[in-house]
């Protein structure tokens, strides 16, 4: 199985924190069925920067020292990138950006609580060039969980988007473990990934998440997710379901 989203590399964002604590990683992500890791530290976000090269060479010296060690986890390169607004021209004139394993498929990140105005044009941008961005986390974005059209609209538009396994399996509360199954269920969601951290809150949960998964929605999703997940890693195309919208429960005096 393919995991498209991690912080797996030591030393370069709020991820691992050093050579040793990666290789830990590998091993938890052996144990959970994990085959291979795109790793993906942060770029353009507030707090960290990471252009390509150096995440190149991290790459190389990961996978290096888990050959060494026989641990059979494959490691390839990419970026959370934070979104702005001259990423196209950033992709064509300079070095600074991955793609998830050399891909057309991009791993954007939102702010946390809202989605920049720009972003639609933008997609539509990347995707005339043959990009195709996926989308983090959007279980964890306020404004998506205020609005889920507001994903339909992107979704319907051509972008892609990956829940998180610690929240299809309940460790970010109910709240957003019931939305991340409606988003993969009415196809607003194409990927399941660990988003994995460290060893101890912010861990892979790989097995728990797929376990709630296929109780919830059918062992047909696992197949379907872990399959689109591979299709990134070797650079494929898909045909994605049509999205869907649906109704979430409203407020009531400011109470669920």
């Amino acid at each position: 199985m393919v995991d498209i989203h991690s912080h797996i590399l030591w030393e370069l964002d709020d991820g691992s924190k050093n050579i040793f604590s990666s290789v830990d990683m590998a091993k938890q992500a052996v144990a959970e069925g994990i085959t291979s890791v795109i790793a993906t530290p942060h770029h353009r976000h507030p707090s960290y920067t990471n252009e390509k090269k150096n995440v190149l060479i991290r790459v190389k010296d990961l996978q290096s020292e888990l050959k060494r060690q026989n641990i059979p986890l494959n490691i390839y390169a990419g970026q959370e990138i934070r979104l702005f607004g001259e990423m196209l021209d950033a992709f064509n004139h300079s070095e600074e950006l991955l793609t998830l394993n050399n891909s057309e498929y991009i791993l954007v990140e939102f702010p946390p609580s809202n989605i920049p105005k720009y972003t639609e044009q933008l997609f539509y941008d990347l995707l005339v060039k043959g990009y195709t961005p996926i989308i983090a986390h959007p279980e964890r974005n306020a404004a998506i969980a205020e609005n889920t059209d507001k994903l339909y609209r992107l979704i319907k538009n051509g972008a892609l988007s990956q829940v998180t396994a610690a929240s299809v399996a309940g460790k970010f509360g109910r709240k957003t473990q019931k939305l991340s199954l409606n988003l993969l269920e009415h196809h607003l969601a194409h990927f399941v990934a660990s988003d994995a951290h460290n060893m101890t809150n912010r861990s892979f949960v790989w097995k728990q998440g797929m376990d709630k998964l296929k109780k919830e929605l059918g062992s047909d999703m696992v197949t379907l997710v872990n399959t689109q997940a591979e299709d990134v890693l070797q650079g494929r195309s898909f045909k994605k379901l049509a999205p869907e919208r649906f109704q979430q429960r409203k407020k009531l005096f400011g109470l669920v």
